[in-house]
C-alpha cells in the first residue's frame, strides 16, 4: 500500500467523513421524522440508536478500511474471499444512488438561481411540477429532456468529477475544507434569521414538545434507527473507502464519535431552523404548525419557496442561502458516494484514477440524464425508496452479519482499533454489532418487506414499481456477484495510485 493516497490531515478526513454524512436528508428528512415520532421524546431513541448502531458501525467500517487499506470489495475480500461480493453490491448501490442524487442537487442549484428574483411565483407547487420539471402525466413516461434540469445536472457532474479527478488530498479533502465550513456558515445565518421570525417560538415548541407515550411505540424506535442508519452514510462502502486513506496511526474510534455527533448536531440545527420557519408560515396562514409540516421534495421545493415569498425582507438572499446550503450538503455527499466505485474500479482493473473517474463517473453522469426527462421525478421517487430500504439497509445488515457472525472478526477489529485509539472499545461494542444492530435492522427489513408486499409504494402501478423498484434492487445484487467473480487484474496489495499532479 505504499502508493495508496492519504488524507493530508486528520481534520481533512473528519471534514470529508462528516461532509459525506451531512447531506440533503439531514435538512429535509430529519425534522419531519422527529416531529412525527414524538417530538422532543424522539431524541431518546435517536441518541440510543446513535450509540448502539450508528457509531458502532462507523467504528467497524473505519476499522475495516484502515486495517485492510483497500476499497470496500478489497477490504471485505481480505476478511473472506466471498465477502468481496458484498463490497461490490455496496458499490452498485452507491452507483445507483449517485445517478439520481445528482439530479436533486441540480434542482437545488436551479432554485438557488430562481430565489434571486423569486421566479417560482405564488403557485410554488405548480411551478415545480409544471414549469420547471414539466412532469409527465403518467409514471413511466420518459418524454423529452428538460433543458432547465439537464444544464444544472451537467454542471453538478462536471464539478464533482473534476474534484474526484484531482484525487483524495488535492480534490476531495480540499473541496470539503471549503464546502463544509461554507455550508455551516450559510445554514447558521439562515437559522439565526429563522429564530427572529414571528411564530418561530410556536414552531420550536411543536418540534421539541415531547410526546412521552411514543417511547413505548416500537415503530418510533425503528424510525430512530432508520434515521441514524441512512443519515450516517453507513452500509454502502463510503466509510470503508474513506478510512482506507487514513495514515497508520489515526485514532479511528475518536474519529467515529466526532463524525457521528457532528452529523447529529447538524440534524438538530436543521430541525431548529426548519421548524422556526414552519412556525412563521403557520402564523402567516393562521393555522396550526402541524398543518404545514412536510418533508422531502415537497418541503424543499414547494413549502420553502412559499415561506421565502412571505419573508418580510431580503427574500431572495435567504432563499439563496437555503438552496445554496442544499447544494453544498448534496455535493459533499455526492463526491463521497462516487468515490466508492471509482476506487473499486481503479483497484479491480488496475487502471489510472483518471480513467476510473472517466469510466465510472462518466457512466453515472450519462445514466443520470434519465432524471432530467419529463418523467424523471417518478423514476427518482421509486428508485430512491427501494434502493434505500432494500439496497442500503439490506447490504448493511448482510455486512454486519458477515463480519460479526460468519467471519467472527469483531475481536480482531476491536484489537486493531484499540491499538491506535484513545477511546478503548469494550464489550458494549461487540454486543451492539453482534446483537442489537442485526436484530433492529432485521426488524426494519421485515417491516419494509411486509408493507411493500401488501401495497405498492405511493399507489404506483405494479409494473412501474416492479420495473424501477424491485428490479433495481435485484440488479445491484446481481452486479455485486458478477463483479465479485471477475478476476482482479493485479493483486489487491497494488492499491490505488493517486493521479500525479
Amino acid at each position: 500500500m505504499e502508493n495508496r493516497p492519504q488524507w493530508g490531515t486528520r481534520a481533512g478526513f473528519i471534514l470529508a467523513a462528516a461532509g459525506s454524512a451531512i447531506g440533503l436528508g439531514n435538512i429535509w428528512r430529519f425534522p419531519a421524522v422527529a416531529y412525527e415520532n414524538g417530538g422532543g421524546a424522539f431524541f431518546i431513541p435517536y441518541l440510543f440508536a446513535l450509540l448502539t448502531a450508528g457509531i458502532p458501525i462507523l467504528i467497524m467500517e473505519f476499522a475495516i478500511g484502515h486495517k485492510y487499506r483497500s476499497s470496500a470489495p478489497g477490504s471485505l475480500g481480505k476478511i473472506n474471499r466471498k465477502f468481496q461480493d458484498i463490497g461490490w453490491w455496496q458499490l452498485a448501490v452507491s452507483f445507483v444512488i449517485s445517478v439520481y442524487y445528482a439530479a436533486v442537487i441540480a434542482w437545488a442549484l436551479s432554485y438557488a438561481i430562481f430565489s434571486i428574483n423569486l421566479s417560482w411565483g405564488e403557485d410554488t407547487e405548480g411551478f415545480l411540477f409544471g414549469e420547471y420539471l414539466k412532469l409527465a402525466d403518467t409514471p413511466g413516461q420518459f418524454g423529452g429532456i428538460v433543458p432547465g434540469v439537464f444544464i444544472p445536472l451537467a454542471i453538478v457532474w462536471l464539478a464533482a468529477l473534476f474534484i474526484l479527478y484531482k484525487g483524495v488530498k488535492k480534490g476531495i479533502e480540499a473541496a470539503n475544507k471549503i464546502m463544509l465550513p461554507a455550508l455551516l456558515v450559510l445554514f447558521a445565518i439562515l437559522v439565526i434569521r429563522a429564530l427572529t421570525l414571528d411564530g418561530a417560538a410556536e414552531g420550536l415548541n411543536a418540534f421539541f414538545k415531547p410526546n412521552w407515550d411514543s417511547i413505548l411505540n416500537g415503530k418510533v424506535w425503528v424510525a430512530a434507527y432508520s434515521q441514524i442508519f441512512f443519515s450516517l452514510s453507513i452500509g454502502f462502502a463510503i466509510m470503508v473507502t474513506y478510512s482506507s486513506y487514513l495514515g497508520k496511526k489515526s485514532d479511528i474510534t475518536n474519529n467515529a464519535f466526532i463524525t457521528g455527533f457532528a452529523n447529529s448536531g447538524f440534524e438538530l440545527l436543521a430541525g431548529i431552523g426548519v421548524f422556526s420557519i414552519l412556525g412563521f408560515m403557520a402564523m402567516q396562514q393562521g393555522v396550526a404548525v402541524d398543518e404545514v409540516v412536510s418533508g422531502g421534495v415537497g418541503l424543499a421545493f414547494v413549502v420553502f419557496p412559499q415561506i421565502i415569498n412571505q419573508l418580510p425582507a431580503l427574500n431572495g438572499f435567504f432563499g439563496f442561502l437555503f438552496f445554496g446550503s442544499l447544494v453544498l450538503a448534496g455535493m459533499t455527499s455526492l463526491i463521497s458516494i462516487v468515490e466508492t466505485y471509482i476506487c473499486g474500479v481503479q483497484e479491480k482493473f488496475n487502471i489510472s484514477r483518471t480513467k476510473s473517474v472517466l469510466y465510472g463517473g462518466g457512466l453515472a453522469a450519462i445514466i443520470s440524464i434519465i432524471f432530467s426527462s419529463n418523467g424523471g421525478l417518478y423514476f427518482l421517487d421509486v428508485i430512491d425508496y427501494f434502493i434505500n430500504n432494500f439496497g442500503v439497509a439490506l447490504a448493511g445488515l448482510v455486512e454486519v452479519i458477515a463480519v460479526a457472525w460468519v467471519a467472527r472478526q469483531l475481536g480482531k477489529l476491536q484489537e486493531h482499533a484499540n491499538e491506535i485509539s484513545d477511546i478503548k472499545l469494550g464489550i458494549w461494542w461487540k454486543v451492539c454489532l453482534g446483537v442489537i444492530t442485526p436484530v433492529v435492522l432485521g426488524i426494519m427489513m421485515f417491516d419494509n418487506l411486509r408493507t411493500n408486499i401488501l401495497e405498492n409504494y405511493e399507489g404506483y402501478a405494479t409494473w412501474f414499481v416492479t420495473a424501477y423498484g424491485w428490479a433495481v434492487v435485484v440488479a445491484v445484487i446481481i452486479v455485486g456477484i458478477v463483479f465479485g467473480l471477475i478476476k482482479n487484474k493485479t493483486p489487491q496489495a497494488t492499491g490505488a495510485k493517486e493521479v500525479s499532479q
